[in-house]
Order: C-alpha cells, then structure tokens, then sequence
C-alpha cells in the first residue's frame, strides 16, 4: 500500500525556484552574490519606519493591530489613488485593492482568470514567480515574441486568434529579468489590441519609481479606455519588502471578484503594516528618500556595466537598463550558465541562470546579475571571478 500522501495533480509541473534554492547558499558572508532580486539594505528608512510605528501604537494603537477590512486602509488607498494620479492614471480609491505583496496579486489573478490548460501571454524571458504563480493553476505559456524594446505588440493578434488567452502578463518597466522598458509606442498599440480583441492585461510595475536615467513613460494602464488592463505595484522596493504590501488597480467587476477571492485567502493584509506604511509615506520627504534609491542604484549600475567592459571576455554581451535592479548577459551559443552557476559558486560568487525566466524552453546561455544590493567593491571583486570562469569556458 502506497503510503505517500495523494498531492494535487498541478505539482507535477512546479518546480522549486532555482532563485529561492541559490539564497540558501548565498546567505554565507563569504560569497558574493548577484543572484536575488534585492534592495540595498542599508538604504531602508529603518529610523523614519520605527518613528511611524511608534506613532502609530501611540495614536491608533488599537485598531492597528484589530482585524480590518479586505480592501484594505482606506487612508492608504487614498494615497495610492494620488499617487496613481501622478503615474498618469485616472484612479479613486474605490479602485485600489492592497495585497500582501504584489506576488499575492499574481495569486488572486491566476486564480481569478485562469483554468487548466488556459493560456497565459507572457514576454519571452519573464519573471520566474510569475510563471510559478500560474503553474499553481496549471496554465499554458505562450511566449510573445521580444526584441531588445521589449515584447512586439505587432505579434499578439495572430496569437489571440490562435492560442485564445485569458491573459497577457508583461512588466513594461525595467522587465525582469532582462531591464528593458517597453516604449511608448508600444504600449498604446498593446491597449488598443487587448480593447480590440478583449484581452485582460496584468501590467506589473514593482520598479517603477526607480528610474536613473532617460524619462518617465506612462503606464499601460493610462491608454486604457476599454477597462482591459490591471495595474499592480508595490512598496517593496519604495520603502523596504519586509513589510509586504502591494496594490491593484482593476474596474470594479474585476475588483469585486479579486475581492471575493483576496477575502478567502488571507481576509486582509497586515493592518499594522499599512497603519506604518500610511504614517510612514505622509509624515516623511519620499520624493528624497527615492531620490536616493535612484542615485545609489544608477551609480552601481553603472560600475557594474564598466566592471563588465573591462574584464569580460568577448562573446558576452549584456542590456543597459535605465532603471530598476538588473541586468540580463547573454553568453555564446555553447554557454550552460546552469552548469556555469556550480562553478561560481564553488568561486564565492552568484547569479541567477537564465533557465527559469523562460516559459518553456530557453535561457541556457543567458543570465541575470543584480547590482543594486552590492557595494562597488564587492561587484569589481565579483565581476572579476565571473569573467575568469568565462574565459575559462
């Protein structure tokens, strides 16, 4: 008699996530890592974040740690409302669902929109939790089709007609993995196709506000007139991730539903969390505290591309994002970079190879650093054991 326990048939197509498994290694002080996806620590507003929390268990003490309502702090989506507004897009406060972290909006979507076997567009790599996330509904990937401006609006009605999706996942700011922004251009032809042929757009924009170089473009969501595309953002890297807590844009026949479903999973987000979150963002300067993020960001950013210049070897080429946390290498043709990762890490140094950022198949000669939370000297001394296992083959 078979004695295992009887899981769900969609754990047959989930796979850990190689990220997750390479932070177990890359916690030792020793290695140098450019693997997580993570904001410079010591840029957190550690002493404006405890000032706030003190303030609020002074004045609200009581109903910042009561159960609270799902949609969320209501003066806190009244915030987010304003802020939409200077994003350029027309939001009230009826409009904005708070999460607990945009990965849990990635959750309720799937489990709003997709059944098995739905198919899900994505950008050709794109984030690894996403794909996760829709695994969990047993969703099929369909990859659009991407060149160095990222996905090519001009390739979804063929595949609409074709493949029928329910949705359409894209990051038009500074993509993860690979830092390219979506132009303007295409993102007015990508909400005129979703309103022509009636696909739902997950627009993700975690980086958004990390822009150090060129200028803002609206989101997506701001040529929206036909109701098409959800908006999310977060605060995990404006403010710091520990505090989880991300927000939904979506017209209301949608909300209501994400609603239904956000109050099945978790009932609300932290209360205490968005009590600190809201005296936080109303009582300091954040346009200087993201000034600094975007200084310190777009200074090692470029260290790390003059590091690359100087000491990788030919063959490797690598994006020039004008903002966020990454960058994205591709190597020759002939590169494992899977197998490449077990010797960097043999040498002290990380990254994340290219393999989980695919859908299906991909990524072998591709891999993804991240420069915002290193030092100059640790990317010059990490850069320098990469491109010695590069040059060695």
């Amino acid at each position: 008699m078979d004695s295992s326990p009887a899981f769900a048939n969609r754990m047959r197509q989930m796979r850990p996530s190689t990220i997750r498994e390479i932070l177990k290694v890359t916690v030792q002080p020793n290695i140098i890592s450019f693997a997580g996806g993570l904001p410079a620590p010591e840029l957190f507003p550690v002493a404006e974040v405890q000032a706030a929390a003190n303030q609020v268990l002074r004045t609200a003490g009581a109903s910042a740690l009561q159960y609270s309502q799902s949609e969320g702090l209501r003066p806190l989506r009244e915030w987010i409302a304003a802020e939409m507004q200077d994003r350029g897009v027309k939001t009230a406060a009826d409009d904005v669902l708070i999460a607990t972290g945009s990965q849990q909006i990635l959750d309720l979507v799937g489990k709003l929109f997709l059944n098995r076997d739905d198919v899900v567009l994505t950008e050709n790599p794109t984030y690894l939790a996403a794909i996760q996330s829709f695994q969990t509904m047993e969703a099929r990937f369909v990859p659009v089709p991407t060149d160095s401006e990222g996905l090519i609006p001009e390739a979804l009605p063929d595949l609409i007609r074709q493949h029928k999706p329910k949705l359409l996942y894209t990051i038009p700011n500074f993509q993860n993995p690979t830092g390219v922004t979506l132009p303007e251009r295409r993102r007015v032809a990508l909400a005129e196709i979703a309103a022509r042929h009636g696909l739902t757009v997950m627009e993700d924009d975690p980086y958004g506000k990390l822009r150090y170089r060129g200028t803002n473009i609206p989101p997506v969501k701001h040529w929206d007139e036909a109701g098409r595309v959800l908006y999310a953002s977060t605060f995990s890297k404006t403010i710091a991730p520990g505090l989880r807590t991300g927000w939904v844009v979506a017209p209301p026949e949608v909300f209501s539903r994400l609603l239904i479903l956000k109050q099945a999973s978790d009932l609300h987000t932290s209360s205490f969390d968005q009590h600190v979150e809201y005296t936080y963002l109303t009582t300091n300067d954040q346009a200087g505290h993201l000034g600094k993020i975007r200084q310190a960001y777009g200074e090692r950013f470029e260290y790390m591309d003059r590091m690359l210049r100087e000491m990788m070897p030919a063959g490797y080429t690598w994006t020039k994002p004008e903002g966020g946390m990454f960058l994205w290498i591709t190597g020759p043709a002939g590169l494992d970079s899977l197998e490449l990762l077990q010797r960097a890490i043999a040498h002290d140094v990380a990254f994340v190879p290219g393999r989980d950022f695919f859908p299906g198949e991909g990524g072998r000669n591709h891999m993804r650093l991240n420069f915002s939370n290193s030092t100059p000297d640790r990317i010059r001394e990490g850069v320098r054991r990469l491109s010695e296992l590069c040059r060695a083959g």
